[in-house]
């Protein structure tokens, strides 16, 4: 995955990627982005799935936390032992977001904004999807995923904390291509957030059922820098901008 990243990143239209601070690939994942400094890096805070940092249980997947008790306390404690694993490998971080979306939950997201105000981090995603398709079931979860970002982003901005306006990309995650980037470009308005998932052959997490390779070329396409320069948009990063070339 940060292979990926940082190809979609360097020959592509990337800029900014999240690094799992409790991933088995964490150490492998900070000396490749330590050469890579025009590449943004955040936190992308996991609550379920991954190892925990501080001994907290995680379930194994996000329909397990939403139906298991939670403990705000613990769950403060490994969120900021994972900001401060990253913040201690020298990387700076500009952002947080969160697997599986669950850092958008109400009592989530306080904690994640008064962790971001602590450390200084200026940024949190939060979902707003537009122009996606999919299925009933999953247009039903992403219409739940933008009523949460609303309140959300309601709470940020009242704390002085930037969000995104929008998204795309989360409706067909992992499954983008070319020409549907093109066609998601279409709905940037503001700040919108492009949500992808860039790999390099990938073993892992064959649940997710991601095409990782493709992903990572639509993502390098010369169709999609070409129709970005066409579009006029602005290609940013939490903390600068970057222009398209």
């Amino acid at each position: 995955m940060t292979e990926g990243a940082i190809r979609a990143h360097r020959d592509g239209i990337v800029t900014a990627c999240s690094v799992v601070a409790n991933g088995v690939a964490f150490d492998d994942a900070v000396a490749r982005l330590r050469d890579v400094p025009s590449l943004a890096v955040g936190v992308h805070l996991a609550l379920v799935e991954e190892r925990s940092l501080t001994g907290m249980r995680f379930p194994k997947s996000y329909l397990g936390f939403l139906l298991g008790r939670k403990d705000s306390a613990a769950i403060e404690g490994e969120l900021r032992a994972q900001i401060e694993r990253v913040l201690a490998s020298g990387l700076r971080v500009t952002h947080l977001n969160g697997h599986q979306h669950l850092h958008m939950l109400p009592r989530v997201f306080a904690i994640t904004l008064r962790l971001a105000g602590e450390y200084g981090i200026g940024y949190v995603r939060r979902v707003d999807d537009r122009g996606g398709r999919g299925g009933i079931v999953r247009r039903t979860m992403i219409a739940a995923l933008n009523r949460v970002g609303a309140a959300a982003a309601a709470v940020a901005r009242s704390n002085d904390c930037s969000v995104n306006d929008h998204t795309i990309g989360v409706m067909e995650a992992g499954h983008l291509t070319a020409g549907r980037v093109v066609d998601l470009l279409s709905h940037v308005d503001g700040t919108t957030e492009l949500v992808t998932h860039p790999g390099v052959r990938v073993n892992a997490y064959p649940h997710w059922r991601y095409e990782w390779d493709a992903e990572t070329a639509a993502l390098c396409d010369s169709r999609v820098r070409q129709a970005v320069v066409d579009a006029g948009i602005e290609l940013a990063a939490p903390g600068g901008t970057v222009s398209p070339t």
